[in-house]
């Protein structure tokens, strides 16, 4: 029987006709509890006829049809004693009282070191094209483990977009359960029964992959999928022996996110990418009937519309048996200009566009030196509408045409091994940033997050998720004050990536 209605007492508190599927995770039922008592999962101790709910199995615990399952636990400890003061300053608030006064959206509790799932769901939920597919998605499509991997995920959008605290709870419960089932090395426990932290790397790259599997292009689209339009760029690689006279060898990979390799010469992120394009390798030569040193250089063919950039920090130390961490200093920028990682080809097709933005911004300087010279400025510049030109090139929707990225997530790693420590999401909204640490949720300002570049003990940023910097051009003013109506904009609808 595994679903069964049960009754749940919290104190004084009766909470009748309660349903619990057993084929889930205990995790999840302790996720319903949070939503029904408030009282976090990990404070909670859950008790039916003498035995107490473990984590990680419900073993001798036994559930049947209105069963009286007792909850111990204070929610008293989550929540700040009532204010003295009748007025309350944004600098004297709480987290929780923050989020309420400035609107603050939703984040994800932390289910026992799932920091990781947390910090990657808030990263990947700035993209709107991909929020969009995952609200839209119909959870009854099956499609195995990465069906219902996708189908949790898009419980969990449609919790985070207004669902409520309790509805986040139980919606990245499941989540979690549908990551083990996609997953199972991300369900391994600790020596005493509770979950293990996980590289959220893998967890990203996990979901990624069950995302790429799940959901579709759109129909004019040459990707197969929705991620590879919006996620996916190509590389145009040459190989060249360094040991024998062969001619160079050519191919095209894909790829869904870049390394930043980082070394004793690496303080910045173009570096550390443009050494990642030009490297040595060791592969076998048929001239010489043996291995031998190659020149592997890679130039960018396709850029996607979200660049991902992963921080190479961790590597395996044999002696400890960890993945330990480079806590170096490398310094990533909000804007980033990848156009000298680009194929001539592509240089070349990017050329329009960037014009484009160097007319605009010699504009936008010899419209500031004129306002600055009259006593009331021009109102008129200032109230002008905008124009907002597509990001993709016309016959590739998904892909980037400027070479230009703003950064719109950073997910962070504060600790020494990427098996321990805490992970936390810092995400972009409108002309500000959050820090999403699991159910916590604050702003922040930008320098903030400049100083997620490492160097301490202090949060160093992991991945980084660059967006497509959008051209917004002032409307020419009309002649005939009379025409109102907006003309067709031939390059289509307005990119999304501004929702």
């Amino acid at each position: 029987m595994p679903k069964v209605s049960v009754k749940v007492k919290w104190g004084k508190e009766m909470y009748p006709d309660v349903e619990v599927n057993t084929d889930d995770e205990p995790v999840v039922f302790k996720a319903q509890i949070f939503a029904l008592t408030g009282v976090q999962p990990e404070r909670q101790k859950v008790v039916c006829k003498g035995v107490t709910l473990r984590d990680d199995s419900w073993a001798n615990f036994k559930l049947t049809n209105n069963a009286l399952v007792l909850v111990m636990g204070s929610k008293e400890e989550d929540v700040p004693a009532a204010p003295v003061e009748q007025t309350r300053f944004v600098e004297d608030m709480n987290e929780s009282e923050l989020a309420t006064a400035l609107d603050l959206p939703e984040g994800l509790i932390n289910l026992g070191n799932t920091c990781y799932m947390n910090a990657t769901v808030q990263c990947l939920k700035t993209v709107p094209e991909l929020k969009n597919a995952l609200l839209g998605y119909d959870q009854s499509s099956g499609g195995g483990t990465a069906g219902g991997l996708t189908s949790a995920l898009s419980e969990t959008m449609r919790a985070l977009e207004g669902g409520g605290a309790g509805a986040c709870a139980a919606a990245a419960a499941r989540l979690l359960t549908a990551l083990h089932a996609a997953a199972p090395r991300l369900a391994e426990r600790g020596p005493g029964g509770q979950l293990a932290q996980q590289d959220a790397s893998e967890c990203w790259t996990e979901i990624v992959r069950a995302l790429r599997m799940r959901l579709p292009a759109a129909p004019e689209a040459d990707s197969k999928s929705l991620v590879e339009q919006y996620f996916g760029g190509t590389l145009d690689v040459e190989l060249v022996c360094s040991e024998a006279d062969e001619p160079p060898t050519r191919s095209t990979e894909s790829f869904l996110q870049l390394s930043c390799f980082i070394s004793q010469d690496v303080k910045y992120l173009q570096s550390g990418l443009r050494s990642k394009m030009a490297e040595q390798i060791t592969k076998m030569s048929e001239t010489l009937g043996r291995d031998a040193v190659y020149t592997k250089t890679s130039k960018i063919s396709r850029l996607p519309a979200y660049l991902t950039v992963q921080f190479v920090r961790f590597y395996y130390k044999e002696k400890e048996s960890i993945n330990a961490k480079i806590l170096k200093d490398v310094k990533f920028p909000l804007e980033l200009d990848v156009y000298e990682l680009c194929s001539p080809e592509l240089q070349e097709r990017l050329t329009p566009m960037r014009t484009k933005f160097k007319e605009l911004e010699d504009a936008s300087v010899e419209t500031s030196l004129t306002t600055k010279n009259k006593n009331h400025g021009d109102s008129k510049r200032e109230n002008k509408r905008k124009i907002i030109m597509p990001y993709w090139f016309e016959n590739d929707v998904g892909s980037n045409n400027s070479g230009y990225y703003r950064l719109q997530a950073v997910l962070t790693h504060r600790g020494r091994s990427s098996s321990s420590g805490h992970y936390v999401a810092w995400v972009a909204r409108g002309d500000g940033w959050l820090r999403c640490d699991d159910d916590a949720v604050s702003p922040v300002s930008e320098e903030e997050v400049l100083k997620l570049s490492g160097g301490g003990d202090w949060h160093c940023a992991y991945l980084l998720l660059y967006g497509p910097k959008i051209l917004e051009i002032p409307e020419e003013e009309e002649e005939e004050p009379m025409v109102t109506d907006v003309t067709e904009d031939p390059a289509g609808d307005p990119p999304t990536a501004l929702a």
